[in-house]
């Protein structure tokens, strides 16, 4: 049974450090970084809300199910986005990774590919899970081609699944990755970051 503690994670120019109520500032400033709040489809928090998103994680990384990461950027040593495990059921050694966003200036780069080989290797090498999920509303087709060329396979959509921000109940489409195919896509990304590693999420 895989067990999750807080742990710094780094890697091809990102690194993914341990959430804290500190980080409300830069996470702030991010997310203000091309207003990513306003996309009814997409879950980042809007300005005044940031703190309350921490405080939130926090609390499911409490309680067993979430551990949160603010994403750095090495170059610059900017703090651009957040990212989690969540939905974590440790006897059957399942996590899933989401709550992604990155400032408007870092998406369709590097980071995102970057950020989810650090997520994976992880899971797969350090935790010994055995399936990595990921999910995204139905009407995100920005984020489903990302997981889609992170080599993840697409289980089926949930339909009536999960409340969104302004109310609406979204339908999930939902993705994983199994333990076996873990070899294959790490390759895969491994490649890609060398090749330049575009990622649209």
């Amino acid at each position: 049974m895989i067990t999750l503690s807080p742990v710094t994670l780094e890697g091809n120019g990102v690194r993914l450090e341990p959430l804290e109520a500190a980080h409300e500032g830069p996470l702030r400033e991010a997310v203000c970084d091309g207003r990513l709040w306003e996309l009814w489809y997409t879950a980042p928090p809007d300005p005044e809300s940031v703190a309350r998103y921490i405080a939130e994680a926090l609390a499911g990384q409490q309680a067993g199910h979430m551990l949160p990461w603010v994403v750095r950027e090495l170059t610059t040593g900017d703090i651009i986005g957040t990212t989690r495990y969540h939905d974590i059921v440790a006897a059957i050694d399942r996590v899933e990774i989401g709550y992604t966003w990155y400032a408007a200036r870092w998406q369709r780069t590097r980071i995102n590919t970057a950020t989810k080989l650090l997520l994976l290797t992880n899971a797969f090498e350090t935790l010994g899970c055995m399936v990595v999920g990921l999910r995204t509303d139905q009407f995100n087709f920005r984020s489903q081609r990302a997981i889609e060329a992170l080599g993840a396979r697409r289980d089926g959509v949930l339909r009536h699944h999960q409340a969104r921000r302004d109310g609406t109940v979204r339908d999930s489409v939902m993705y994983s990755i199994l333990a076996t195919e873990w070899p294959d896509v790490q390759r895969h990304l491994t490649t890609r970051l060398q090749r330049g590693g575009r990622g649209a999420m």
